[in-house]
């Protein structure tokens, strides 16, 4: 049973394979993350374990028995009782609910854990499974995102209250 974990420095060499096997499949929907990431990939995941320390930002990977990741899952930039949630799953995974049943857990996390009362998500125009995944994890649209938040590309941003949702929304 794959588990959600909070990220620590172990997870590197793991992270970096998710992010290397699942590149081109990432780039098809999103930015890609480019050479220099992963040739800076261990200064980077450093960099993300101290934002992490520092309180701004909790990130997250879905672990699989056999300790392959299956995904990220973030939430950056609080401020107010409000963070920003960016995730992507393993293309094998993709469409199996994997990505909506984490985004539900994380919900609840963020509250319980984090203390945060509302989430916010953006996804381009293009990514129909991260609308329905956020549509499915009780986020609603609220407005246009802006295009150089999304690598040059239209979008929404989509926003859930934690204290007004129950943390289960059940599945559709």
């Amino acid at each position: 049973m794959p588990e959600l974990k909070r990220l620590h420095a172990g997870h590197a060499p793991a992270v970096l394979a998710f992010e290397l096997v699942n590149r081109a499949y990432f780039a098809a929907s999103i930015s890609d993350r480019g050479d220099e990431y992963f040739d800076h990939f261990t200064d980077r995941h450093g960099a993300l374990l101290a934002e992490q320390e520092a309180g701004i930002c909790a990130f997250y990977v879905l672990v699989a028995e056999d300790g392959s990741v299956l995904g990220r899952f973030n939430l950056y930039d609080f401020v107010d009782g409000t963070a920003t949630l960016g995730y992507r799953v393993a293309q094998h995974v993709a469409g199996r609910g994997v990505a909506t049943a984490t985004v539900r857990e994380l919900c609840r996390l963020a509250a319980a854990r984090h203390g945060l009362r509302t989430l916010r998500a953006a996804t381009t125009h293009g990514n129909a499974a991260s609308r329905n995944v956020l549509t499915k994890a009780g986020f609603a649209p609220v407005g246009p995102a802006d295009p150089a938040d999304l690598g040059g590309k239209p979008g929404t941003w989509y926003q859930r209250d934690l204290e007004a949702q129950p943390c289960e929304v059940p599945p559709s």
